[in-house]
């Protein structure tokens, strides 16, 4: 039975706002992000601070927490989201 937590982004976490690139110019990154790049809107408590903004970028707005790219724990969801940045990279 799945519980409330495997489909909300995990607290403290912000992997997805680290790990991938972001190919396409965003707001606080005119010529996109970088892989492994920490998200100039990525804040001190590792939230989004344009989550729920109309400016916040198409690729972040279709990322969800998923249970199998997220893992358990943060250190698992920074290496699966690397793992599948350099898997998908051409």
């Amino acid at each position: 039975m799945s519980t409330c937590n495997e489909h909300q982004c995990r607290p403290g976490c912000g992997a997805c706002c680290i790990a991938p690139s972001i190919s396409t110019p965003t707001p606080g990154h005119p010529q996109g992000k970088a892989a492994g790049q920490r998200c100039a809107h990525l804040n001190s408590e590792l939230l989004c601070d344009l989550f729920g903004h109309k400016d916040r970028p198409a690729a972040c707005a279709a990322f969800h927490f998923d249970v199998s790219v997220c893992g358990a724990h943060r250190n698992e969801a920074l290496d699966r989201i690397q793992w599948l940045e350099e898997a998908t990279h051409i």
